[in-house]
C-alpha cells in the first residue's frame, strides 16, 4: 500500500481561496457540498487530513474505497482513532458528499465506536 496526506491544516485564507476557486468554477451548489466555508472547515482544527495515493494519480475521488490503499484506510483508520468524516449514504445528516478520502481523528475508542455502529460524528455528538 502506498498513500499519502494531501491536505491537513488549513489556514482561513487557504480555505477561502479554495472555496472562492470552486464558487467560480464549479458553481454554489457544487462549492457548498464539496467545500466548507472559509471558517467552517475542519482542517482548520488540524484533526482533518485528506489521504490521496499514486492509484488515484495522487487526487481525490470518491472511488478511493475501490482500490485497495483506499480500502486499506476505510477499514483500519478507526484503529489509529480516526473516522471516514463523511460518509457514503449520510450525505443529509453531515451536509457534504461522501469523501472516503477525507478522515478526521477523534481518539481510538470513539473512532471505534462510530465505525462499529455505522454513524456520523454528527449522530455521535447527538446533534443530528
Amino acid at each position: 500500500l502506498n498513500f499519502s496526506i494531501c491536505s491537513a491544516y488549513r489556514s482561513y485564507d487557504l480555505q477561502k481561496s479554495l472555496y472562492d476557486n470552486s464558487l467560480a468554477t464549479n458553481g454554489k451548489e457544487y462549492t457548498e457540498k464539496m467545500f466548507a466555508y472559509p471558517g467552517k472547515s475542519e482542517h482548520h482544527t488540524g484533526y482533518a487530513i485528506d489521504v490521496t495515493s499514486p492509484s488515484m494519480n495522487w487526487g481525490l475521488s470518491q472511488d478511493f474505497v475501490d482500490y485497495p490503499d483506499g480500502a486499506w484506510i476505510t477499514e483500519h483508520c478507526s484503529e489509529y482513532g480516526f473516522i471516514i468524516r463523511y460518509p457514503k449514504g449520510k450525505e443529509e445528516i453531515t451536509g457534504y458528499m461522501y469523501e472516503p478520502w477525507h478522515i478526521r481523528y477523534v481518539g481510538i475508542e470513539v473512532a471505534k465506536y462510530i465505525t462499529q455502529n455505522g454513524l456520523t460524528f454528527e449522530e455521535y455528538l447527538g446533534v443530528a
